[in-house]
């Protein structure tokens, strides 16, 4: 079985994150209860910021090139072919 690495971790963690951002979005617009939406705009906010720490966690470690797309590229081509040599073995 593969091992998960930290960058798989926080990968996947992000996509949550972002899942959980649009998903409360979402909501937001049908809902018509102003109580409700008030409590999921509130969720939004923390969602939204907890997607950031994720992002600058991910970047500060140097897993996340959001600044510099050819270096993302390089990386992601980097992961891809990794994932393919491990399905020849």
């Amino acid at each position: 079985m593969p091992m998960i690495d930290d960058l798989a971790i926080a990968t996947d963690l992000l996509v949550s994150a972002k899942a959980g951002v649009r998903n409360l979005a979402t909501a937001i617009t049908e809902t018509a209860t102003p109580s409700l939406k008030k409590l999921l705009r509130r969720e939004l906010d923390i969602a939204i910021d907890t997607h950031d720490k994720i992002a600058q966690y991910m970047i500060k470690k140097e897993m996340y090139h959001a600044y510099d797309l050819d270096e993302q590229m390089r990386h992601d081509l980097e992961k891809a072919d990794f994932v393919l040599d491990s399905v020849k073995e």
